[in-house]
């Protein structure tokens, strides 16, 4: 049994608000719909402001959420900034008074849905040109540094060149897997155009715990995967109201058309005969500015493998982590939770997939006050996300001898 305290740092405008208790905390991450985009986090944030201390907190200001883990270490789990602000009176008296600060942040993807890119885009990779975009909007070149700011109040003082003026980008996989058409230039806002070439590649925009936006191509998580293997945890550590898992029919598609061209003016159609007497015929069509026949039609193969047939999503599991039968070990695996991180739940009633489920983290929700903390997690199938390796992904550690003598060909998506 191992005891767990929570110990935050909360910091605004790079002010940390020790002096400030902590009392209650809503956070939600990631997306809740795997065929869409993740949206900008959102931070719901009470303080008790119980000893008067001055208050110099302003709309935009930044907004930093760490929680120590069982190293002593902080892990930020919020990056964003500050969209509404309350200071309230709680109580009032001879001994002066109590306040409660009241704060709404939102994370950076919610800058690219209020920003517009006018330029072109050459034919390149899909994570090419999600760079392209985002570091034109979040790297500053010369001309847009602040004239009031010199090497001798540049903070920190250990920032390199490459980061210098970086103001939200974060990793971003690179060329990507999939050749995109060349885009004329014409007005759209961010958020549309960069989700729209995450599409096109297979991979999805995120926010990661520090705030930055990022990218991950169509093999990141079979890449990660492959090398870290799954983060486990049981069901018995769990809150076991809520746990639930969920098939739709409305989740289904057997009738697959992939636009794909400069303009989208291309199309390439797939179907599942098998799903469609079953099921009825679930048409979609889903437009890409992939540049090449041959990856439209993969792409439209690869969605009808996902979605002929229902398949389970955990679309709840939340875990107490005050509760001291969670150890240290898979309490601080918990903390640094991040979209895509491969999760294997065991202890399951053997009715809910037969007592296990694998699958990617997709969306997450912190829920805090004082002295406890709480983590609900939505994941999808393992199925949904992985894709084929190429020989030069492969750990260099793998030997065939290590790889099932049933694995095929066509089912060798990940080597873990």
């Amino acid at each position: 049994m191992t005891l767990f305290n929570p110990i935050w740092d909360v910091t605004i405008n790079g002010v940390h608000y020790t002096e400030f208790v902590l009392a209650n905390l809503s956070i939600q991450s990631g997306r809740t719909n795997i065929y869409e985009q993740a949206q900008a986090g959102y931070c719901s944030l009470t303080l008790y402001n119980v000893s008067q201390s001055q208050v110099s907190i302003n709309i935009n200001d930044s907004v930093g959420i760490s929680l120590k883990d069982s190293n002593d270490v902080f892990i930020p789990i919020f990056g964003g900034s500050v969209v509404d602000l309350a200071i309230e009176v709680n109580t009032a008296g001879n001994i002066g008074i109590s306040q409660s600060i009241n704060i709404i942040a939102l994370g950076a993807l919610s800058r690219l849905q209020k920003s517009l890119y006018s330029a072109a885009l050459n034919r390149a990779h899909d994570g090419t040109q999600i760079n392209e975009v985002l570091t034109d909007l979040l790297v500053n070149n010369w001309s847009e540094v602040p004239s009031a700011l010199t090497w001798g109040n540049y903070q920190p003082a250990t920032e390199t060149w490459a980061n210098a003026q970086n103001i939200g980008l974060g990793e971003i996989d690179q060329p990507g897997n999939y050749d995109l058409a060349a885009r004329s230039a014409e007005t759209i806002d961010v958020y549309s155009l960069v989700s729209a070439l995450a599409t096109s590649g297979l991979g999805y925009i995120y926010e990661n715990a520090a705030g930055q936006i990022s990218y991950a191509d169509s093999t990141h998580r079979s890449q990660y995967l492959a090398t870290n293997g799954y983060t486990d945890v049981s069901a018995a550590q769990a809150l076991a109201s809520g746990i639930k898992v969920q098939t739709r029919a409305g989740d289904v598609r057997n009738d697959v058309t992939i636009q794909y061209g400069s303009n989208s003016s291309s199309e390439v159609s797939d179907e599942d005969l098998v799903s469609v007497a079953t099921f009825g015929r679930l048409a979609q069509i889903i437009s890409t500015t992939l540049h090449d026949q041959v990856d439209a039609e993969s792409q439209a193969a690869f969605y009808l493998k996902l979605r002929a047939f229902p398949q389970y999503m955990m679309q709840s599991i939340r875990f107490e982590l005050t509760n001291p039968e969670i150890d240290d070990g898979d309490r601080d695996a918990l903390i640094n939770v991040f979209m895509g991180l491969p999760l294997r739940i065991s202890d399951l009633p053997q009715n809910m997939t037969a007592g296990q489920y694998a699958g990617f983290v997709e969306g997450w929700q912190w829920s805090a006050g004082y002295n406890t903390i709480a983590l609900t997690i939505l994941l999808s199938p393992l199925a949904y996300s992985l894709q084929a390796l190429k020989w030069e992904e492969v750990s260099v550690s793998e030997h065939w001898n290590t790889i099932t003598n049933t694995l095929t060909w066509e089912n060798a998506l990940v080597v873990a």
